[in-house]
């Protein structure tokens, strides 16, 4: 007899995941998320641990050993979470900082990480404790909803909005209405992935407008003889494996227009059925990448969700070579007035580091803070003579006023202290090598931007770095230790150009002697006035590979784990 039993076919990770998503709105699950305190990390379903959590901003935590320790393309997990609190362009109070503390302190072993969407990050974190930890937060005005997830994401702004002297216009009540809108709202609870958008009003475009999904910088055109300001608009930017710089639309978008117009692409977004079908694949840049797009297309598109057409786009001004941190202290339009900016290094953050910003917010200024896209801090509205007793308590906390190139210029993603898909440990890495670097090239006088991603997904986001290192493994006698591959050249603004790998891998113990011998050789060979970028693109990825290595080598490719084992490829956990 003829045996006519077919297999079931497995079900792909996209597949799951539609499937979920379809069954429930993680968000109306609050009382789920109380019952598994009451009992405990075992009772939680495995829907919930892989998928429900993250729209809560919650993912689990790896257990240190990073993706390598796991299967499939994903490390062990602990029954600790990673609870992602989420900061509408960065801007908070003294008491919520302080209250940030407190929970940081009680329940997260005592250290936090700020990232680079403006969001502030726990760990170890228990199932026993998350439900005092969304409560501590949502008693203060904050929230961890949409932090994580298929959702959007926190939105981003300028920093200095509001305050910065030169900017064109102050773009966060912008973002705040378009965060209430979106955060939490059921009808965008099931997007194909992530969702990134950043609104800024300063001439630096310092929230990258570039590598989000919409992303909205302030421009000025001439009616009636009237200046008005509204925005140029991007779309389908984002960084991962497979980077795109997102392109922008023949739109001028109106003031009043902005919030119908995220809305509208958010939807055109959530309607594609075509990015549903991989989820390696599953981001807006893919209709660009995958589907044949074009900037054209995608306006049509926009124009007949809208029901009414965006006036053409009028010329625009990208930031030329503009290094924009916020680190000092600089004067505000407001009279009297300067904020002070802080490098908080590597974005690592202790409760009392936090507890002591918030007292010296209030001691020395009016209780408000940023938290920046560079992973660092910022207090506004000092009164300019407090202001250098300000800096001298942040230097006391541990947070540099002054700062280096090097320490300025540092990002590093979580790495394999806590995340699950994570290559390589970056953190303290990351410290280590700034203070090398320090040692190795004193006054180095050029802005850096260093950036450490541990995994091809660039939470690191060095597809943006003047020098940017992803991490890798290298066999060595004992087993496999922790490498990174060199990308070097990337930018945004007017010269915008994601950064090139130059073929070059090394130990992590050998990438201070690498980053020394090619920056040597830049303050040794450069012309009148020649910055980094400048430098990088006039020599080819040979000789680039040559100042690296000291020698002639051959190049390495770019190795990425096998794709079946790479799911995350389209964004990982990052921001």
């Amino acid at each position: 007899m003829t045996d006519t039993t077919t297999k079931t076919k497995k079900e792909t990770a996209a597949q799951r995941a539609e499937r979920l998503k379809r069954a429930m709105n993680p968000w109306d699950g609050l009382n789920e998320i109380r019952r598994f305190a009451r009992e405990g990390f075992d009772s939680i379903p495995p829907e919930w641990i892989g998928t429900y959590f993250r729209w809560w901003g919650v993912y689990t935590q790896g257990d240190g050993a990073g993706v390598t320790g796991g299967q499939g393309g994903v490390g062990r997990a602990l029954q600790r979470f990673m609870v992602r609190i989420r900061i509408p362009n960065g801007i908070m109070s003294s008491h919520q900082l302080r209250a940030i503390a407190d929970l940081t302190r009680r329940y997260a072993n005592g250290i936090a990480d700020l990232t680079v969407r403006q969001n502030i990050q726990l760990h170890w974190v228990t199932i026993e404790s998350l439900p005092e930890v969304l409560d501590g937060l949502w008693r203060v005005g904050l929230n961890t909803t949409g932090a994580c997830g298929d959702v959007v994401r926190n939105v981003t702004g300028c920093p200095v909005a509001g305050v910065d002297a030169d900017e064109i216009i102050d773009a966060s009540p912008l973002v705040l209405e378009t965060s209430q809108l979106l955060a939490g709202n059921s009808n965008f609870y099931n997007l194909p992935r992530k969702f990134k958008i950043s609104i800024a009003g300063c001439h630096s475009w310092c929230s990258y407008p570039e590598i989000n999904d919409i992303g909205l910088t302030a421009v000025t055109r001439a009616v009636g003889g009237k200046k008005e300001v509204g925005f140029s608009l991007r779309v389908a930017g984002g960084l991962s494996a497979e980077p795109y710089l997102g392109a922008r639309l023949d739109a001028f978008v109106q003031q009043g227009q902005v919030v119908p117009v995220i809305k509208g692409i958010a939807e055109l977004f959530r309607d594609s059925e075509v990015l549903r079908e991989h989820r390696e694949r599953a981001r807006l840049k893919f209709l660009f990448l995958r589907h044949g797009w074009t900037a054209e297309q995608f306006l049509d598109e926009l124009h007949q969700r809208l029901g009414f057409r965006l006036d053409p786009a009028v010329e625009e001004h990208p930031p030329d070579d503009v290094y924009r941190d916020h680190v000092g202290i600089h004067a505000q339009k407001q009279p009297g007035l300067s904020y002070v900016g802080a490098v908080v290094l590597r974005g690592r953050i202790t409760a009392d580091q936090m507890q002591s910003a918030a007292d010296v917010a209030e001691r020395y200024a009016s209780g408000e803070l940023r938290a920046t896209t560079m992973q660092n801090l910022l207090v506004v509205n000092v009164p300019t003579i407090n202001a250098d007793a300000l800096a001298k308590e942040l230097d006391a906390i541990g947070f540099q006023v002054s700062g280096s190139a090097f320490a300025r210029g540092a990002v590093a993603c979580s790495g394999t202290e806590f995340c699950k898909l994570a290559i390589t440990e970056t953190k303290s890495f990351s410290r280590w090598l700034v203070e090398e670097m320090e040692e190795r090239l004193p006054g180095f006088d050029q802005h850096l931007k260093l950036h450490v991603t541990g995994c091809p997904n660039s939470c690191g986001q060095h597809w943006i770095a003047d020098v940017g290192i992803e991490g890798k493994k290298i066999k060595v006698a004992n087993g496999m230790a922790d490498a990174y591959y060199f990308c070097v050249g990337g930018a945004l603004g007017l010269h915008q150009s994601t950064a090139r790998p130059v073929g070059y891998r090394c130990l992590a113990t050998e990438v201070p002697d690498a980053l020394e011998r090619l920056l040597g050789r830049y303050l040794a060979d450069r012309s009148d006035g020649e910055n980094l970028r400048r430098f990088f693109s006039r020599h080819s990825d040979s000789e680039l590979r040559e100042f690296l290595a000291g020698e002639n080598v051959p190049a390495v490719v770019r190795d990425l784990p096998s794709p079946q084992n790479l799911v995350h490829l389209a964004g990982g956990i990052g921001d």
